[in-house]
């Protein structure tokens, strides 16, 4: 009998990073928040949290789980009064899943009360966090976002939004920051821009949020992409933007294209939907394959596999049907149930990949245990041959921006060669996207190895920023401070 219990595609990714909505003056703003966090889900999926300002004084409402379990009941919404807003939908890449590490993160300081979203990851928070306690500091998460609470309590500026700025100036690695005060609404962006965020406009209304298919869920219209460095602040009085650090040229998160980012969201003026099927097109061009099918591995794969299959006019199939009505602990199997091969998840569709040379499409591998379960899956339906094209070039480097990879030593791409992860996950031919193919892709000539444009460490092993709290050389060329490059 079959051995495999469940082919869980989501136990072997790279786990989402978080995802941050703010509104301003609208007198649905929480209502509009928890649309704008469902449309985000996807980018963090074990807690969520909404605060609010209704002019007199604060609410907030923090939940583990998903937002529909929570922020769906009217009761809820009808507590967090106010025409402005502030929500997070989060996954733990720095501290660990408790309600205390739930955003948005809220303090009452001497200026007033302030609540603070994250996406990203402070690669010095550690490093401040433990320099705060040292001097008296009490720190009730273990979060790096409360860090900026910190910062920002003990500044010496006396407007809030200055506080605010002089906090930014300790922090290195990858953020977007949304604030909310009683008066304003503050958007900060890393200054490589290596987190998204965005800025819309609904009505009379503003709205901050990390992607455009969370402006498109509430009818919002798209203004613009907050700039890499750039402070936006939003007020009864309009926009205003602040530079407080050395221009330099960006480098966003080449996985917001790859994988991270909702297929119908516009990141760079680019479709993530079209900029994944040219990855797959590129894809077919750098490595063909004979075959008779190419199949998705869902849902992450579909982009790429439909541009490989236009690019080679090898005919398209779902050959692998995902049960998307699976929650997370549906049953705890007995041996015995674990002897009859239960796929809950994932189940080859055998009309389709029987007796064919198939070739399947994926956008990344991290461990590669999925991948070989995948693959024995084929066989098992009757699938002839099994080739697998991976539409990103191989993960050898772990992240510290936001990223949940797993150990270096974990990465198959960074202890096997190309022949081994072939031999290891059990396919015929085994290829991936150059490094220079997916620049192409999303419309570069290639990597330029001077100026890259995007942060793509993971396949390049090139950091752009400090990591402080792993090397322990505290702020050497830390980057909010560096001179404008070239």
């Amino acid at each position: 009998m079959n051995s495999t219990i469940n082919i869980d595609l989501d136990g072997d990714r790279l786990r989402e990073e978080c995802g941050v909505f703010g509104v301003f003056g609208h007198a649905d703003a929480a209502a509009l928040t928890a649309l704008g966090l469902h449309a985000l889900q996807h980018r963090g999926q074990e807690a969520a949290g909404i605060v609010s300002f209704d002019g007199e004084r604060f609410q907030t409402e923090r939940r583990l789980g998903l937002v529909g379990d929570h922020f769906s009941s009217g009761k809820i919404i009808e507590r967090l009064k106010g025409s402005m807003a502030l929500g997070h939908v989060r996954y733990s890449t720095t501290g660990e899943t408790i309600l205390r590490n739930v955003q948005p993160m809220f303090a009452e300081l001497a200026s007033g009360g302030l609540a603070v979203a994250h996406n990203g990851n402070i690669t010095n928070g550690l490093t401040l966090r433990r320099e705060l306690i040292s001097q008296g500091c009490i720190c009730q998460s273990t979060s790096d976002t409360e860090v900026v609470l910190h910062l920002v309590a003990r500044s010496q500026k006396s407007r809030m939004v200055e506080r605010y700025i002089d906090a930014l100036r300790s922090l290195e690695g990858a953020y977007a920051l949304v604030a909310l005060t009683n008066k304003k609404l503050i958007g900060a962006r890393d200054p490589l821009g290596i987190r998204p965020l965005i800025l819309g406009k609904l009505n009379d209304a503003y709205i901050l949020c990390s992607e455009t298919c969370a402006l498109d869920i509430i009818g919002a219209k798209f203004v613009r992409e907050v700039e890499n460095g750039e402070v936006v602040v939003i007020s009864e009085e309009g926009i205003e933007s602040h530079r407080p650090f050395p221009r330099q040229p960006a480098r966003p998160c080449i996985f917001e294209y790859i994988y991270f980012s909702r297929p119908d969201s516009v990141l760079g003026g680019r479709s993530i939907y079209e900029v994944r099927k040219a990855m797959g097109r590129q894809l077919a061009l750098e490595s063909p394959v004979a075959a008779d099918v190419v199949v998705p591995i869902p849902d992450s794969g579909v982009p790429a596999a439909l541009g490989f299959a236009q690019a080679t006019g090898i005919p398209f199939e779902l050959g692998i049907i995902r049960n998307h009505y699976v929650g997370r602990t549906f049953i705890e199997p007995t041996q015995t149930i674990r002897s009859l091969g239960v796929k809950l998840k994932h189940n080859a569709n055998r009309a389709a990949v029987a007796g064919k040379r198939v070739v399947l499409i994926d956008d990344s591998i991290v461990r590669g245990t999925t991948s070989v379960k995948i693959v024995r899956m084929m066989y098992e339906a009757g699938a002839r041959e099994v080739h697998m094209r991976i539409s990103s070039p191989p993960i050898a480097h772990p992240d510290f921006y936001g990223i949940d990879t797993p150990e270096q030593t974990s990465l198959l791409a960074a202890t096997h060669t190309l022949a081994e992860m072939r031999d290891y996950i059990g396919v015929a031919s085994l290829a991936f996207l150059s490094v220079d193919g997916i620049y192409k892709a999303v419309g570069f000539e290639g990597r330029d190895a001077h100026r890259p444009q995007f942060t793509d460490h993971c396949f390049t092993g090139d950091y752009p920023t400090p990591l402080t709290d792993l090397t322990g050389e505290r702020g050497k060329q830390q980057l909010s401070l560096l001179a404008e490059a070239g």
